[in-house]
């Protein structure tokens, strides 16, 4: 059985006995009267943070403790459906969904499930999409959100909203995120939504207006916006790292506490919000301890927001669950073997307190000809004794990669190793906050996490699936209907159902049907996890309201 912890040492266990099927969506009923049973949750994933970030940070701020330390509670295991070391798109599709997935899957089954502890993927549902916890909540009535330091369609937040078999696919991930209706959205990304930057020259901007969304491009919009439903699009893709961030854009922080003003404030019933701290895995990615100690000290801010509302409102569950760890970091390296014991802490921390800028903020600092090397790595990295080696590095490499050139630089001066650029395989950090302290604890799997917000939300996420995801040709042949998809527009597919003198058209990757003149709005997108280039029907889904239009 999957254990829920008191603070007082009692033991509450779920509704539903776990068993070790993780891959599966949790048959959850709506119970009012669990004594789990919450409001709202708010779902905070530092991206890429293992053990070992959040513990240089802690360093780094003299030893004190994070926010998130006091609900620290258990392990979360992070791999994927076929591999021991997840990607992102996966690992946030198991949180998102409760299925365990493949890599780069935006919250569709997997074509296989061969890791051990999961069951195989039935015939015929592979890539099938599968509900997130946000459709979920959405349609029992909640307000629900995103907030995230990457750009909008990036693994993570892509995976709450949205349905495909391709993360690269931002045209189709970001479409159907604006046509999910979600109340906010907080990320970087404009140019993700303009026509100039997408192939299909769909102007998503307009397209929000008309749905009745503010816009909002700075910190300032964000403060004095009064709407009710908001988009904040705060850089052309990601935002900056936190030690970089001008004061043009909004903290991780502010993103966070404005996300739950207005979420709070719906006349919905209880809010889902989901955080990110999405830089924290790309600074690992780099090798570049300066970024990972910015945005894991910015994220943990965020944390302490969401926790000071959750403890005043007494109906909220905080969950931080990263989603995979990144680096093999550690604090000391192979050149301290015999004197790790004798190292006092300045040793790691003077090297990294000298830095005022991550490596990405380096690379701005830098002059067209790179002439001024040596100044901003004394200045803005604390690094004084550059090599000629190093500093030829700098002067070659692309602009958009001196982060990944100076990371390992400051590393070594300060002995912090890294055994790879890529994800790591170890389990991460599980933190939680329940209001009645009902928690799980120990050593849980990543699709838990999805579980247990299911419980605490009186969700069925399998229900939800079946609500929004039924195959479009199974189900419209069974009612004697045709099936054509219209593709002379390869970037806007559509998918056309035919029965006697009835034609109903549904657009890939929206919420709405064409009956005539007229436009219905559905529960949830319409998704094709096919190609454009081999169209196939059996690979669309829509809603059981969708189907039941043709009837």
């Amino acid at each position: 059985m999957f254990k829920f912890k008191r603070k007082k040492c009692i033991t509450f266990f779920l509704s539903l006995a776990m068993t070790l099927n993780f891959l599966m969506v949790p048959n959850f009923n709506k119970v009012s009267a669990s004594p789990s049973k919450v409001k709202n949750v708010i779902l905070l994933v530092p991206d890429g943070t293992g053990i070992t970030h959040t513990t240089l940070a802690r360093w780094y701020k003299g030893g004190e403790p994070l926010a998130m330390d006091e609900i620290a509670c258990g392990l979360i295991r992070t791999y994927s459906s076929d591999a021991i070391i997840a990607d992102s798109a996966p690992a946030a599709t198991a949180m998102a969904t409760g299925y365990k997935s493949h890599t780069g899957f935006i919250s569709v089954l997997p074509d296989v499930a061969n890791m051990p502890l999961l069951n195989p993927i039935k015939k015929g549902e592979e890539r099938r999409p599968v509900a997130s916890i946000l459709e979920g909540a959405k349609l029992n009535g909640m307000a629900t959100g995103i907030v995230a330091t990457c750009e909008l369609p990036h693994a993570t937040p892509a995976s709450f909203a949205s349905h495909y078999p391709n993360r690269k696919a931002y045209d189709t991930l970001s479409e159907q995120m604006v046509y999910n209706d979600l109340d906010i959205l907080f990320a970087g990304g404009h140019d993700v939504l303009i026509p100039e930057k997408r192939a299909d020259k769909k102007d998503m901007l307009k397209i929000l207006q008309s749905k009745g969304y503010d816009i909002v491009k700075d910190a300032e919009e964000l403060k004095n916006t009064q709407a009710k439903k908001v988009w904040g699009l705060f850089a052309p893709m990601a935002l900056d790292y936190e030690f970089d961030r001008s004061y043009e854009q909004p903290s991780l922080s502010d993103m966070t506490q404005k996300a739950i003003d207005i979420l709070s404030n719906s006349k919905k019933d209880g809010f889902f919000l989901m955080v990110e701290g999405s830089k924290i895995d790309w600074a690992s990615h780099a090798n570049d301890p300066i970024g990972v100690i910015s945005d894991t000290l910015a994220f943990d801010n965020a944390v302490s927001v969401a926790l000071n509302f959750a403890k005043k409102d007494k109906d909220t569950v905080v969950i931080v669950a990263p989603d995979h760890s990144n680096g093999g970091m550690t604090i000391g390296d192979s050149t301290l073997d015999k004197t790790y014991d004798n190292q006092p802490l300045s040793t790691i921390v003077a090297p990294l307190k000298r830095a005022k800028l991550t490596g990405e903020g380096i690379g701005k600092k830098l002059n067209v000809d790179r002439s001024n090397i040596k100044e901003i790595m004394s200045a803005y990295y604390g690094i004084d004794d550059l090599t000629a080696k190093e500093e030829q590095a700098i002067k070659t490499c692309d602009i958009n990669k001196v982060i990944d050139i100076v990371g390992p630089m400051i590393s070594k001066r300060a002995h912090i190793g890294w055994t790879t650029k890529g994800h790591s395989g170890e389990e991460v950090g599980l933190y939680v906050y329940h209001p009645k302290g009902i928690r799980p604890t120990g050593v849980i799997q990543n699709t838990d996490v999805n579980k247990y917000m299911c419980e605490v939300l009186g969700i069925n996420l399998q229900h939800v699936t079946d609500t929004l995801f039924l195959q479009a040709e199974k189900t419209f042949k069974e009612n004697e209907a045709t099936l054509s998809v219209d593709s002379s527009d390869k970037e806007n597919l559509v998918l056309i159902v035919t029965k006697d003198d009835k034609t109903v058209k549904f657009p890939q990757n929206k919420n709405i049907a064409i009956v005539g003149d007229e436009t219905i709005e559905l529960p949830g997108v319409t998704v094709y996890t096919g190609t454009k280039e081999n169209i196939e029907i059996a690979k669309w889904y829509l809603s059981d309201k969708a189907v039941n239009l043709i009837k």
